[in-house]
């Protein structure tokens, strides 16, 4: 690689080969071999990953870093270089100067140039008090991270870096730093920034903007192996979502829209950069396999940053019983009376009733009884729990077994979103030569009441009667969604690719119905977010998760599946819809 300057006129071309830790480790090769880019990046950091990685560390203070990425590294590091195609990661996770410099013993081991520079500061966990981000209920944070912006990485790249390392910057921010570099965007740039963000959140989750995950995933021609997407961004912002030609999946006005619902929350989506505003953004095709984003309107940032705080939680067991054939409801009560004394308090049953009438299989004929506990003591979470559950082997309900032999009890961690302002966190560019730069916050920051402030739900007519005539039908045959996890809330963005559905979906799909289709919805606050440009409805579920995604509190923990269970709802839909 050259080091040279990245400033350009024409798009940049930016492909994401990673949507979480753990993803398809051949994607950086395949993109590089087929992509056309100017630049990769990898989106390696979830909440989970942020527990896991503080456990390394906490075991190892040199790692705390996503160790895949260095196999990946070294495996297409020297094509990268024959292409000249650089690479932006926030695979850094909670030490990003330790994975830095295991990259450049690599290439020097390799006899491969290649400047590696790479962005800190995030990490607050050692200010956690200072701070208050401790949480009274849990203790000391195992991380605190501040979610960073993209100029600490355009910092880099204008100084010539091939490879950028970051810790806990947002999702979007590698794409915003990279196009900020390409354009010499400056903070007060917000309609552009706000436009990179939005193609940076439709690639950030790698093949799911290429019919991954996607609602209606029938429509897609191919989707064994999907390819990973490609954001063409623009000097103003916008941008094109495409594909490698000749890899699977699709690019779709529907994957788009399925991605950019994803984890959002009000039609202001707020970044360290800029305020995106999500109702803004118009999609249209531009060919196959291309599906541009235009429109996209900017605001100044909040003057905070939101830092993911954290925490072991205590320790948590589980056992799941199989109940046959008849009388499961009385089989599951004789087994919560059996261990009442046993199971600590804040213990969790659920009863899936799995089970079918007439059955042909003892598994077809079978429900189960998930019991799950949690406490602080892990002698009575762990083998006194998981022991007196097969003690009920010969003395319990008729056909008793468990799915596997239960164990010790497991360390689990809660998250929380804090906020701090962002004049206290330190946004560090460490250059290739290894000359620190300072990156202060946007001057153009408000309060972030100011940035954050509801948008009004805009006036939509409706048809006084689009239907004499409607059907009970699963909703999921006129409307697709996608959900996912925002600390301990859910999101669940619904939307219609017919565009004489939207009128009804918009007047149909209100908090009541939400809490109709949901039962488990009761009791929790409900927020609806209207999105016309996008013939969406984005409602978030405030404290579905409980503690966050790391605590596992419910059978889906991160919220991934709970789109498809309104889909599969039964709903009044008009008969000229269906």
């Amino acid at each position: 690689m050259t080091g040279a300057s990245m400033a350009g006129h024409r798009a940049v071309r930016v492909g994401n080969a990673s949507g979480f830790y753990g993803d398809r480790p051949a994607a950086f090769r395949e993109l590089l071999e087929a992509g056309d880019v100017d630049v990769l990046t990898g989106d390696y950091l979830a909440e989970l990953t942020m527990l896991i990685l503080a456990r390394d560390k906490a075991r190892d203070p040199a790692l705390g870093y996503a160790r895949t990425f260095v196999a990946q590294f070294e495996d297409c590091v020297g094509l990268a270089v024959d292409r000249g195609v650089r690479l932006v990661v926030n695979a850094g996770g909670l030490n990003p100067a330790g994975l830095a410099g295991r990259l450049r013993e690599l290439t020097e081991s390799l006899g491969l140039r290649v400047r590696v520079a790479h962005v800190e500061g995030d990490d607050l966990t050692s200010r956690a008090g200072e701070l208050g981000l401790r949480d009274p209920g849990v203790g000391e944070p195992l991380a605190a991270s501040a979610y960073l912006g993209g100029f600490g990485i355009a910092a880099c790249l204008r100084a010539g870096a091939d490879v950028v390392v970051t810790g806990r910057v947002t999702d979007a921010s590698l794409v915003v730093g990279t196009a900020a570099a390409w354009f010499g965007w400056s903070p007060g740039d917000l309609d552009a920034i706000a436009g990179a963000m939005a193609a940076g959140h439709v690639i950030e989750c790698g093949t799911q903007a290429t019919g991954g995950n996607y609602a209606f995933f029938r429509t897609i021609p191919d989707l064994r192996h999907p390819g990973f997407p490609v954001a063409e961004v623009e000097a103003d912002g916008s941008s094109v979502i495409t594909k490698p030609a000749g890899t699977g999946g699709a690019v779709t006005v529907g994957t788009v829209t399925a991605q950019l619902l994803y984890e959002v929350g009000g039609a202001r989506y707020a970044g360290p950069d800029a305020v995106l505003r999500l109702d803004s953004i118009r999609l249209t095709p531009d060919g196959g396999d291309r599906v541009r984003i235009s429109g996209v309107r900017g605001e100044p940032p909040p003057d905070t940053l939101k830092v993911g705080v954290t925490a072991l939680g205590g320790y948590r067991n589980e056992v799941t019983f199989v109940l046959t054939g008849l009388d499961i409801e009385a089989k599951a009560g004789l087994v919560r009376q059996q261990l009442s004394d046993v199971v600590p308090d804040g213990t969790v049953w659920t009863l899936a009733r799995t089970d079918h009438l007439d059955a042909g299989t003892t598994e077809t004929a079978s429900a189960l009884l998930h019991c799950v506990a949690r406490g602080k003591d892990p002698d009575v979470v762990g083998r006194r729990f998981s022991d007196s559950a097969v003690h009920l082997a010969l003395g319990s309900y008729p056909g008793f077994h468990l799915t596997a032999p239960p164990g010790a009890a497991t360390p689990y961690g809660v998250f929380r979103a804090a906020f701090v302002p962002g004049s206290l966190v330190p946004h560090v560019a460490v250059l290739p030569d290894g000359r620190r730069v300072e990156i202060p916050h946007s001057p153009l920051a408000v309060p972030a009441a100011q940035a954050l402030a509801p948008v009004p739900e805009p006036r939509l007519r409706y048809p006084e009667r689009q239907c004499a005539i409607s059907r009970r039908a699963p909703l999921g045959q006129v409307a697709g969604a996608r959900s996912g996890d925002k600390g301990g809330d859910a999101n669940l963005g619904v939307w219609v690719e017919d565009e004489r559905a939207w009128p009804w979906l918009a007047q149909f799909l209100t908090l009541a119905a939400v809490r109709a289709l949901l039962p488990e919805t009761a009791g929790l606050d409900l927020e609806r977010h209207v999105l016309p440009n996008l013939r969406a409805v984005n409602v978030i579920v405030r404290g579905l998760l409980g503690e966050g995604a790391a605590s596992n509190a419910r059978f889906d923990p991160q919220a991934k599946a709970l789109g498809e269970l309104v889909r599969a709802r039964l709903a009044d839909i008009p008969e000229s819809l269906l």
